[in-house]
């Protein structure tokens, strides 16, 4: 089982992504399987620029990654390859 989170889940999901970047994974190619509650942190995060989540095309990005909301009882982030 995973220990709490200290960071808000902006905070966390862009070290991970910048993580998995570095490792050579594309933020198109990535998607954050985030739960309803990291969803709404995401969307009430005051500290977030308008640029860093979008809405575009029926589709909510964070930092140009697809978010999957719900259906999963953690968020996780999923480089690409990985089945959904």
């Amino acid at each position: 089982m995973n220990p709490p989170r200290r960071l808000s889940a902006a905070l966390h999901f862009r070290a991970e992504i910048e993580k998995a970047e570095a490792a050579g994974a594309a933020r198109d190619g990535m998607s954050l399987h985030l739960t309803l509650n990291d969803v709404d942190a995401l969307k009430r995060d005051r500290s977030l620029s308008v640029t860093d989540i979008s809405f575009a095309g029926g589709t909510m990005r964070y930092l140009g990654v697809k978010i999957v909301q719900g259906g999963v009882p953690a968020s996780i982030l999923q480089p690409a390859g990985e089945s959904d």
